[in-house]
């Protein structure tokens, strides 16, 4: 298979009417890379992946392939390949005829069409279901069987819109550790679409997270969920998400709901913050912010708390819960390194 190739998006524009999609979009994804676009619904990552697909104009800005301005490019003239939330599968075929369906309407000779599809079933596990149809597959086997019909083009960049979202929880995270292995063994750039912060920050090298048509942070899962650029980020990702809590900043202090507790980041600055502090920070101690156990949800292994602190739910991940019951009193701590501040006007990090 050819290696894959790099994107750049460049000053990516796109309007319905009056209604902005996208504003300014500037994105580069490497040759190679599993790069995931994340954020919540209406944010623009589908928008952005059907215009990589050439299957959305744009208003403004240009789409570059391996330094090929491919803006006005028909989809065909791309050498990328598209694999929808959908499947999009044509039922009156055969599995086989499914996945080779691309090849043949590129005049691909049988012979090598047929090892192509042998090649490309075998890759993703379903090489002994080829003569079955689409109806007889499982949710499973159809999103296999839609991986295959991209593979079998060798293109040089796999795009993928939500393509577990149909998919049973078991199902899903088997499914995302066998996409992550294919794209290994393929060598290809996969840009991969979903609302799912835990499937981008389980299968993605780097990610961008999208806000309302824009871009608010690029990077790789873990620096954003450890240096999260605004509240906003900071309350998307991770599962529960971060407690943001009003708090005043003043000599290398924070105070929240009457108590002063120190935070590393704070050198010399002052005034109203957005303190953000995610639950597995958060501890039970002998004294510090007073809060009051509402509810207990065990989770075997583990337990989240919620807890009511100054009027406001927050939440906190404990080993586990024996000793707690609901209704009691608590005061709760942090580690000063775990704090995370943001600006209260703006939302950004300081």
């Amino acid at each position: 298979m050819k290696q894959s190739g790099n994107v750049r998006m460049e000053g990516v524009v796109k309007q319905h009417g009056s209604f902005t999609a996208l504003h300014g979009l500037d994105l580069e994804i490497r040759p190679g890379e599993f790069f995931a676009l994340l954020g919540p619904s209406g944010s623009g990552k589908t928008t952005t992946l059907r215009i990589l697909a050439g299957l959305e104009s744009v208003n403004a800005g240009r789409v570059l392939l391996d330094n090929a301005d491919v803006t006005h490019a028909e989809p065909g003239a791309r050498d990328v390949a598209m694999v929808f939330q959908s499947y999009a599968l044509y039922p009156h075929m055969t599995v086989a005829e499914n996945i080779g369906f691309p090849l043949k309407m590129i005049g691909t000779p049988i012979a090598a069409r047929s090892a192509a599809v042998q090649d490309a079933a075998a890759k993703v596990g379903i090489a002994h279901l080829l003569s079955r149809r689409p109806g007889q597959l499982s949710g499973g086997q159809q999103q296999r069987c839609a991986l295959a019909r991209a593979i079998v083009r060798q293109p040089r960049l796999f795009l993928l819109d939500e393509p577990l979202s149909n998919l049973d929880a078991k199902l899903r995270i088997e499914t995302r550790a066998e996409l992550r292995r294919l794209q290994r063994s393929l060598g290809v750039t996969m840009v991969y679409v979903t609302h799912d912060q835990e499937e981008a920050m389980t299968v993605a090298d780097r990610m961008a997270v999208f806000m309302e048509g824009r871009v608010v942070q690029v990077g790789t899962p873990k620096s954003i969920f450890q240096r999260p650029a605004s509240a906003a980020v900071a309350s998307f990702i991770g599962t529960p998400p971060m407690n943001m809590l009003p708090a005043r900043l003043e000599a290398g202090m924070v105070e929240v709901a009457g108590a002063r507790l120190p935070v590393a980041e704070a050198a010399g600055k002052s005034g109203a913050v957005t303190l953000g502090v995610r639950p597995g920070d958060l501890r039970i101690a002998p004294d510090g912010m007073p809060a009051t156990v509402e509810f207990i949800e065990d989770l075997g292994d583990s337990a989240v708390v919620l807890l009511q602190l100054a009027g406001q739910q927050v939440k906190l991940r404990a080993g586990n819960a024996q000793a707690l019951t609901e209704g009691q009193p608590v005061f709760l701590r942090f580690d000063p390194a775990a704090a995370h501040l943001f600006d209260s006007a703006s939302g950004l990090r300081l």
